[in-house]
């Protein structure tokens, strides 16, 4: 099973980087997109009311998700949500017709079906306060977004308090997402409709 491993922290030192470069070696079919290295306009001028043409680096990015069996996104929590280089991405490359569309009754129909997710997240709060706060950003991230353009399940890992984590605590966390990727490697299966996903994703050059 092919994954496709969005990084989405600018800073390339970060816990977060390396818990995506880890799950990324230790998965053994997985493609990294640092959103950092590309070049990119991360502000949807036009909302989706203006033709933006993607950028060479989206283009190639929107083809990842396409050609993948698994989307991992790694991110830190920055005011409950996420950072703006990710927000931006998913703004830009997350498009009507060709990632989701709604149907004649108005609700929306994902078009990433046949494809399983993993968010990896990070934060500074205690874990204990996640059910106070919402988790909002592991919920806008699974929920909102990759389920909502058709990619389930989602699974979870978060990573709190990391602040106050120790180097010991680090590497046992990176041993965690190893042992995920191992797992998410072994799990197996192909994405459903392919020839439908390719007919999708030629759509979005013309969007």
């Amino acid at each position: 099973m092919s994954a496709l491993v969005i990084d989405g922290h600018p800073n390339p030192d970060s816990l977060t980087a390396a818990l995506a470069r880890r799950y990324t070696d230790a998965h053994g079919d997985a493609r990294l997109l640092a959103l950092r290295e590309l070049d990119f306009d991360p502000i949807s001028h036009f909302g989706y009311r203006g033709d933006q043409p993607l950028e060479p680096d989206l283009a190639d990015a929107l083809d990842a998700v396409f050609a993948a069996d698994r989307i991992v996104v790694a991110t830190p929590t920055w005011w409950a949500s996420t950072p703006a280089l990710l927000k931006g991405f998913f703004d830009r490359i997350l498009l009507p017709k060709v990632t989701y569309r709604y149907r004649s009754n108005g609700l929306p129909e994902g078009l990433l079906t046949g494809r399983t997710g993993r968010v990896i997240i990070t934060s500074d709060t205690p874990r204990w306060i996640l059910p106070l706060t919402g988790d909002t950003a592991a919920k806008q991230i699974s929920a909102n977004t990759l389920s909502f353009c058709g990619i389930r399940p989602v699974r979870t890992m978060r990573f709190t308090n990391v602040r106050h984590a120790s180097e010991a605590t680090r590497t046992g966390w990176l041993e965690r997402v190893a042992k995920a990727a191992g797992r998410d490697r072994a799990s197996g299966g192909a994405v459903a409709g392919t020839q439908d996903a390719a007919l999708l994703n030629q759509e979005h050059r013309r969007v």
